[in-house]
């Protein structure tokens, strides 16, 4: 299989083709989605809600991000790998993030970084995309900023928040990142910004017309009984999960197991 890089991202956009990234957090479930036709693998900070059992993804530290990303890496085939930056490690000033960036590239192996903001971040992602590091934007709802928020909602539903959500693309885009995920945003405002902008959008919750999609990998599979509304579950994993633990229960509660064919 022909070795897959961020540089073709801007090339599916530019063919209409969709761009697919899903989520990994260990060397295992790296190595099967290398599998797929997957465009990028993301180490995203929500291991602190899907690995860790965290309420949010604030807790998650760099020395984390560090380790899951080597791992996953390690087991990616193929497939570039893009790190979350944890919160705090980015916002402080523009040489710690291009640090902190830096490691993520040099001790993990990662192709690139992931930023959340607006505004806020636009000297950080210049200053790392100046040292070489190529930057994947995040506008919409950031969900590092639940202390201010309160809940997860849909963002830019009013004219004003729209706007500043464009006016955020633009300027992520202006700054040199590569491509912006939009999350949870109004499908007719992400195909606005997705039409405008010359660098792919990659939607979460943000409707069909975005240049490319991204799940939580554990979502689609079904691991959780109540998934979020712009989920689709592709499978049951949960109950499948619980039926066969039970099943090898059972059958060693019987003598069932190990039977012969499983004997030395």
């Amino acid at each position: 299989m022909k070795k897959r890089t961020l540089f073709l991202l801007q090339k599916k956009k530019e063919k209409n083709e969709k761009i697919i990234s899903l989520t990994a957090y260990d060397a295992l479930t790296a190595a099967w989605l290398s599998e797929c036709d997957i465009d990028f693998l993301l180490v995203g900070d929500s291991l602190g809600n899907v690995v860790a059992g965290y309420e949010s993804t604030l807790p998650v530290t760099m020395d984390q991000m560090a380790y899951h990303t080597e791992i996953v890496v390690r087991g990616a085939v193929n497939v570039p790998v893009v790190a979350d930056m944890p919160f705090l490690s980015y916002e402080i000033n523009p040489e710690e993030a291009v640090r902190n960036a830096g490691r993520l590239v040099k001790q993990s192996g990662a192709a690139g970084v992931k930023i959340e903001g607006g505004m806020n971040i636009i000297h950080a992602v210049k200053k790392i995309t100046a040292a070489h590091i190529p930057v994947l934007g995040h506008t919409g709802l950031k969900p590092q900023t639940i202390l201010q928020l309160g809940k997860y909602n849909v963002q830019g539903k009013t004219p004003d928040s729209a706007e500043i959500i464009k006016e955020e693309a633009r300027a992520l885009q202006e700054a040199g990142v590569f491509a912006v995920v939009l999350e949870c945003i109004p499908g007719k405002l992400a195909q606005e910004i997705t039409e405008e902008l010359t660098i792919p959008t990659i939607g979460i919750g943000a409707g069909k017309n975005c240049d490319g999609q991204i799940l939580v990998t554990h979502d689609l599979l079904g691991w959780y009984e109540k998934p979020k509304h712009f989920v689709k579950q592709y499978s049951n994993f949960r109950n499948t999960a619980i039926t066969s633990v039970q099943k090898f229960i059972n059958e060693v509660n019987t003598g069932e197991f190990p039977d012969k064919n499983h004997s030395f």
